[in-house]
């Protein structure tokens, strides 16, 4: 039998049987912006909905190509200045090794 349970301080309200709070979220989704019920788990994070899972799974693999871009970019400019000081050795007649 359900007996009314006061919000926490948040003004959520848990579902023991789930494990989960659920309240009022103000903000936008889908190009509507308005008060939605969401879920949260029991530290209080809020549980994304899957378009909010996919927007954030793209934010990463930008970041992991933007990082992985630099790095590349970074090795190449290693490269670069590896040849450039073996040419000064062979123009100083010294045969540089590796």
């Amino acid at each position: 039998r359900y007996q009314l349970q006061p919000p926490d301080g948040n003004n959520r309200y848990w579902i023991d049987e789930i494990s989960l709070f659920l309240g009022i979220w103000q903000g936008t989704k889908e190009n509507g912006t308005g008060y939605w019920l969401r879920w949260w788990d029991q530290p209080g994070e809020l549980l994304l909905w899957g378009s909010e899972l996919v927007i954030e799974e793209q934010q990463r693999a930008q970041q992991e190509r933007q990082r992985a871009e630099q790095e590349r970019q970074r090795a190449e400019q290693e490269r670069q200045r590896a040849e450039k000081l073996a040419a000064q050795l062979r123009a100083a007649g010294i045969e540089p090794q590796g």
